[in-house]
């Protein structure tokens, strides 16, 4: 009983001693390293929005706003088809990610390639519009930005909707 109680005084500041050893460690190596990992950041969703090469995507819905009461963007709505029909951003395109590779010509013949694009679709963790961002900008579209949550954004703020299919379908 005596050996059991020495055993567990000693492993009582033998562990803390070894986490903190183990954290001074990680810590010096982070520090030795090229491409060190940063210890404090932004991890918001907006921030994870980024390109290959660490530029951010997102745009605020401020900014969005002022770009569409300017008429110089183009918005492209990254949701399926149906969502879409039953409300968009007033002027969106349908561009849904799902169907990009069937879809993606017709969206997209009649922009220049520096046209000013936003892409959004509904929900703070929906990846559609960042997918569908990056898609563009490597096909040479390289002023296209995500409006993070950007349908549920858009309607709360009272600003212009519409509904109905996209043009030239059904």
């Amino acid at each position: 009983m005596l050996e059991s109680r020495t055993i567990w005084k000693k492993a009582s500041w033998q562990v803390p001693v070894l986490v903190i050893l183990s954290a001074v460690v990680a810590l010096a190596v982070n520090a030795l390293r090229t491409d060190r990992l940063p210890l404090v950041g932004d991890w918001s969703v907006a921030a994870r929005i980024t390109t290959a090469t660490g530029e951010r995507m997102d745009i605020s819905l401020a900014e969005a706003q002022k770009l569409f009461s300017s008429n110089t963007v183009v918005f492209i709505d990254a949701r399926p088809t149906e969502d879409y029909s039953q409300g968009h951003i007033q002027g969106a395109h349908s561009l849904p990610w799902n169907d990009v590779d069937q879809k993606f010509m017709s969206v997209t013949q009649e922009l220049e390639l520096e046209t000013p694009i936003i892409t959004y679709c509904d929900g703070e963790t929906c990846e559609l519009s960042y997918n569908l961002a990056l898609f563009l900008r490597e096909a040479g579209f390289l002023n296209t930005r995500v409006l993070v949550n950007g349908w549920k954004l858009w309607q709360q703020s009272g600003l212009p909707v519409a509904s109905g299919t996209p043009p030239g379908q059904p």
